[in-house]
């Protein structure tokens, strides 16, 4: 199965795979939920993210970014002193940093997706080279993405952080020529194929 063989590990990545990873995401909610998992991610497995995504859920209302918006600092105890859950008051306060951040973009655009699909005129992205394993890290359109959301307050927001978001959301279609949802997603959205934009590393 080429470079998803990642999703190999055990059954909640390969479901992740399945299911999730890559397929074009267009409700706010479920959008703020792959992103605030990408910021959380930050320095930390995947796996992990995984293992703890339903106490992710029951820590912040499901994801639910008008009520982590809301959030005052007995809340930020009350993560901190969740069972199981990540102890860094630095992210915490990103994530609801992050909802207020999320809340004003929606407002200019009408939803969060329709500013972040903007960027490909609502089409899934097919880099060249991708579908054979050439994966970078990041690149321009994950750093021009990164340099807005820094601007407009968002945290824990770096390019490669936003490079795996997009690989996530759907917008960029990085599953291997060889793997059944390649081609499930590209016929089930609009894409356009796209030559490599300024890549950085490869995975």
């Amino acid at each position: 199965m080429g470079h998803c063989d990642w999703a190999l590990t055990n059954d909640t990545m390969r479901a992740y795979h399945d299911n999730e990873w890559g397929v074009p995401v267009h409700d706010d909610r479920q959008m703020f939920e792959h992103l605030t998992l990408e910021c959380l991610q930050c320095g930390l497995s995947w796996g992990l993210m995984m293992k703890k995504r339903e106490i992710f859920r029951k820590c912040f209302d499901n994801f639910e970014y008008d009520k982590i918006a809301a959030y005052g600092e007995e809340d930020v105890q009350r993560i901190l002193n969740t069972p199981g859950m990540l102890r860094s008051e630095r992210k915490v306060r990103a994530v609801i940093h992050n909802a207020q951040c999320y809340q004003i973009v929606r407002a200019e655009f009408g939803s969060f997706c329709a500013y972040l699909w903007g960027y490909t005129g609502g089409k899934t992205v097919l880099y060249d080279g991708h579908a054979e394993s050439k994966i970078p890290v990041s690149n321009g359109l994950s750093d021009e993405i990164s340099r807005d959301l820094k601007k407009r307050g968002f945290k824990f927001v770096g390019a490669v952080t936003i490079y795996s978001h997009l690989q996530a959301c759907g917008i960029i279609n990085d599953h291997a020529s060889d793997c059944p949802c390649y081609v499930r997603i590209n016929d089930a959205n609009p894409t356009v194929n796209l030559k490599p934009d300024r890549e950085v590393g490869q995975t």
